[in-house]
């Protein structure tokens, strides 16, 4: 079924969603995981062309593919990380093509109005842009603790 899934994760409270269903996932199929994540601020977008250095945006994004692929390692998955750098969409589709993956997981957020019209959502840009399977997983709102009083 699948043996190489990519998870795109975005250093966002919404990939705790697409981990827990990718983990059941891979578990049943015995997959391998590559998670993905794509820093798309001024610097990671200027990033080979302009020669810069790493903002702390990028080691932020580095240090947190790390700490999620130590944790799923521990639980037992082929895992591995890429930090790709530029427009998500397109850095997901690379990333896609080169590593011959057989799925793509990626949560969604809904609507974004004016941004989804004029450019298209990332999950919609990558699944019209690859020939494996897409599985869009709707981000859950995370339940914020309220304090004890």
């Amino acid at each position: 079924m699948y043996s190489n899934i990519l998870v795109a994760v975005e250093n966002s409270d919404a990939d705790r969603t697409v981990l827990d269903h990718v983990q059941r996932l891979a578990r049943l199929t015995g997959a391998s995981l590559l998670l993905v994540h794509v820093a798309d601020g001024w610097v990671a977008r200027n990033y080979e062309e302009l020669t810069l250095r790493e903002s702390e945006e990028i080691k932020d994004d580095r240090a947190y593919l790390d700490r999620i692929t130590a944790d799923l390692a521990g639980r037992g998955f082929a895992v591995r990380a890429r930090l790709a750098m530029g427009d998500p969409a397109k850095e997901l589709v690379r990333v896609a093509n080169e590593e011959h993956v057989d799925l793509i997981a990626m949560s969604t957020h809904g609507h974004r109005f004016l941004n989804d019209l004029l450019r298209g959502s990332t999950a919609d840009r990558v699944r019209h842009n690859v020939t494996v399977p897409v599985l869009m997983i709707r981000a859950q709102a995370v339940e914020k603790q309220q304090p004890e009083c």
